[in-house]
């Protein structure tokens, strides 16, 4: 049984956060049971972001998976202006992945992303910040299909999956981020790690129950289904 833990807000409609992220692997404490990796989602505050590096400094966190939370799908400001200084600075050279969506790589870049090349040097830009990995999210943008960019400060890949048409995107990025951290507990290669990571999302998105009358969950629970 691998371990994996997880710092991030709570959703009380379970689609996202701590929730999302439970539904998709095991909590563990550090120093109890150890850990084999773990993921950040909302962190709201500078204060908060500081908190959680010292932690992870201070208990040698491994596989760590960073999901650099700043604005909710509902518009919602999800982490404080003056924490973006922390996440980059203390967080981000702590981590294997991190995993931002387009608006957010931009944030973290300073640029603007519009085509395959900026995305690319966007990439290059949030690298140049610590982290070992990073892998921009394509959801945001247009077109059939979802283009995740991975790169590791040598190769850049492209991960494919066509575009689920639901508004059951509740969570996609935490469940990704989440499924990442898990995959790498497990051992997986990291580039496989993120290859399964959007597998399971796409399955999970595919499968979505349709609750609720806004943006609901997606379906984490999808491979104990029959179809």
């Amino acid at each position: 049984m691998k371990c994996a833990l997880t710092v991030a807000g709570s959703d009380s409609g379970g689609g996202a956060g701590i929730q999302a992220d439970l539904k998709t692997f095991i909590d563990a404490v550090a120093q109890d049971i150890g850990v084999d990796a773990a993921k950040t989602g909302m962190l709201a505050s500078r204060s908060i972001a500081h908190a959680v590096a010292a932690a992870l400094k201070r208990n040698t966190i491994p596989n760590l998976v960073v999901d650099p939370v700043m604005v909710s799908k509902t518009g919602a400001r999800l982490l404080e202006e003056d924490a973006i200084a922390t996440l980059k600075s203390e967080i981000l050279p702590l981590a294997e992945f991190v995993t931002p969506n387009l608006p957010e790589a931009e944030v973290l870049s300073g640029r603007k992303i519009s085509d395959a090349e900026t995305m690319r040097d966007a990439a290059r830009r949030i690298l140049d910040l610590g982290p070992a990995r990073v892998v921009i999210k394509g959801g945001h943008s247009d077109g059939p299909n979802v283009v995740d960019l991975y790169y590791d400060g040598k190769n850049f890949e492209e991960l494919k999956a066509e575009r689920v048409q639901t508004r059951s995107t509740h969570g996609t990025g935490c469940t990704f981020s989440a499924a990442i951290a898990a995959y790498l507990a497990h051992g997986l290669p990291p580039l496989d790690a993120v290859a399964r990571a959007k597998e399971f999302l796409t399955a999970a998105l595919q499968a979505s129950p349709g609750i609720g009358k806004g943006i609901g969950p997606v379906n984490h629970f999808h491979a104990f289904h029959k179809a």
